[in-house]
């Protein structure tokens, strides 16, 4: 009898859902029917790879009941208001943007604040703002992606892409994960030999920037806040070294105010400007963010947890990019206190940039180019630790490898460290090395920015992959408008440098043959029908329901041949037919058809 009574309870249930049907249930939950976690016995951890596994997920619930602890806000979201801010919360949401925001302060980004202000003063001040005001907009939309779908945009793209593509794609996103490590461990030698007096030669700084990124990766087996943990005093010790030069320098606050607020461009310091806005929008940090958001417990599938993610995850994401801001102000304005207008202006650059302080500044009882190292050395180190980070989510992503975190780890440091170490050595007997590498480098990082923002933009304007989360037309207009800043800019500039650099009727072929090639792939991206991706969706949906059929097969058996539906309509992406309209498998199909080889079939037509 109780049986019998907890099997009606369940079917009255399943009446309430179906009842609720298509007005309540939202998009986001009625993705859930394509997870293959649906099946019990083919879980997809199993079979796919995921950024953060669950036991590494940090629970973000505070409420006290044990059975079930986000009811409260679970009514408040569903009665049209958010529930009350708690400090709380946010706190416990904190750690994914803060190490998003080192993206801000790599070495590359330290160079172009000193030689913008060196240059250009405080005049571009307001450039600065903005170009950072742009980046978190994209930051913004990357980690709306990660929270509403519950993967990340690596993940989607193998999902939404057809093969080549999603090839092309990987191959983008490592070469400019790549390029950015290059500098970014250069920046970290060239920190170890301020810091060791010139003992300690490039190459050799190299090496120990590969070996410490493995030390400080390898304590996210003691769980993720332990890693946070770590980059928060990386940036509290960038904070303090550029800040204390700000103060020791005592630029003007009148002229920082209004180069904040007055905009002001001359011909002759764009190609600083080009620099400042270039550096901001990394395309690895928008592959790193979709993933970072992911380490909290955050149910995709349920609506008000995922509006209550995207609501801390902004304030958040926010408050860490005022960090880089005032970093970057702070190493801008000292530059350009010191060497606007001077003949040194134009020939600074991260090595030589702690000498000239040291001569402008004179000594003091801790001289200012041992501060300048250790602010150095902090970004390096930090900035190689999450563009590792960003390499293993971007191969497990698109490739789906189940490898070990080390051994991927291996692969992307191998990437980077190799070149750089030959690069280093070079460089050692000749001081423009270093200048025509990242001349090439911030070529190549530029040539990747559309292969991220495009895809990132597309994928959370779709209703089918982001459900009632979508981005509405206004942002999108919005959006595009943001992203075509830095594509513009850079397409310009990739212009004006290929001109200067290529010579020759072959050359020239080449190079147009590779723009043209580049070109349709980015036309491709942005105009591409929502239908040509490599998810079969009409036979997704009759493979599910004929599962969830198979299901009510084995359920009937057990209730004596009761009658029994599927508690809701199924939805499968934008196709709105219900599992009614999938004939019911006769008793042959039901013995040949079992759950692994439905399993099997949609894991195939998916992925």
């Amino acid at each position: 009898m109780a049986a019998a009574a907890a099997d009606a309870d369940a079917d009255a249930a399943g009446e309430r859902a179906a009842g609720a049907g298509l007005g309540s249930r939202s998009a986001a939950e009625e993705r859930s029917l394509l997870h293959p976690s649906l099946f019990s016995a083919y879980s997809d951890e199993d079979l796919v790879e995921r950024a953060f596994e669950p036991a590494q997920k940090i629970v973000v619930s505070i409420s006290s009941d044990p059975d079930d602890p986000d009811a409260d806000d679970e009514h408040l979201y569903y009665g049209g208001h958010a529930p009350p801010f708690s400090w709380r919360k946010l706190w416990l949401f904190t750690g994914p943007g803060f190490l998003m925001s080192i993206a801000f302060l790599d070495p590359g980004n330290l160079e172009g604040d000193l030689q913008a202000g060196a240059t250009a003063g405080d005049t571009l001040l307001w450039l600065l703002f903005w170009a950072t005001a742009m980046g978190l907009l994209v930051q913004l939309l990357a980690a709306r992606l990660g929270v509403a779908t519950g993967k990340h945009l690596a993940e989607l793209c193998r999902d939404e892409y057809p093969d080549w593509a999603r090839r092309a794609l990987w191959l983008m996103a490592e070469v400019s994960m790549v390029s950015a490590d290059i500098q970014e461990v250069i920046g970290s030698a060239i920190a170890i030999k301020i810091l060791s007096n010139g003992f300690l030669p490039i190459w050799v700084g190299v090496v120990i920037t590969a070996l410490d990124c493995f030390f400080f990766l390898s304590l996210e087996n003691y769980g993720v806040r332990k890693l946070e943990a770590v980059f928060a005093v990386l940036i509290a010790t960038m904070a303090w070294s550029f800040a204390w030069m700000f103060i020791k320098t005592k630029p003007n606050g009148k002229d920082i105010i209004i180069g904040i607020l007055v905009p002001r461009l001359s011909s002759r310091v764009i190609s600083q400007a080009v620099g400042l806005v270039g550096c901001v929008i990394t395309p690895h940090n928008v592959f790193l963010h979709s993933a970072l958001v992911q380490s909290r417990k955050i149910d995709p599938h349920k609506e008000y947890q995922v509006r209550e993610a995207l609501r801390y995850y902004t304030i958040e994401s926010t408050m860490a990019l005022v960090v880089p801001f005032m970093i970057n102000l702070f190493v801008t304005t000292v530059f350009a206190k010191g060497f606007y207008g001077t003949k040194e202006a134009g020939n600074i650059g991260l090595e030589n940039a702690g000498h000239f302080l040291q001569e402008k500044f004179g000594e003091d009882f801790f001289p200012i180019l041992y501060i300048w190292g250790i602010g150095l050395l902090a970004a390096g180190t930090s900035s190689t630790i999450t563009g590792t980070y960003a390499g293993q989510f971007i191969m497990s992503g698109f490739l789906n490898w189940r490898l070990k975190k080390w051994i991927r780890a291996l692969i992307t440091r191998s990437f980077a460290i190799v070149p750089t170490i030959t690069v280093a050595v070079y460089f050692n007997t000749s001081d423009s090395a270093l200048d025509v590498l990242n001349e090439w480098l911030n070529v190549l990082q530029s040539i990747q920015i559309p292969f991220a923002l495009i895809p990132l933009i597309t994928l959370v304007s779709k209703e089918q992959v982001m459900g009632v989360f979508k981005i509405g037309p206004r942002t999108q207009i919005a959006t595009w408008a943001v992203a075509s800043v830095p594509i513009i800019i850079n397409g310009c500039l990739l212009l004006d440098f290929f001109s200067s650099e290529v010579k020759g009727l072959l050359s020239g072929l080449v190079l147009f043959a590779a723009v043209l090639a580049y070109v349709s792939f980015l036309l491709y991206l942005i105009f591409r029908e929502d239908g040509e991706g490599s998810v079969c969706w009409e036979e997704v949906q009759q493979l599910l329901c004929r599962y969830h059929w198979l299901q009510m097969e084995t359920l009937e058996k057990d209730r004596m041949e009761q009658r029994h539906r599927p508690s809701a309509p199924l939805h499968v992406g934008r196709l709105n037919t219900q599992c009614n309209a999938v004939n019911r498998p006769t008793e042959q199909q039901v013995s040949k058809l079992k759950y692994g080889d439905v399993y099997k079939q949609i894991t195939s037509c998916c992925i």
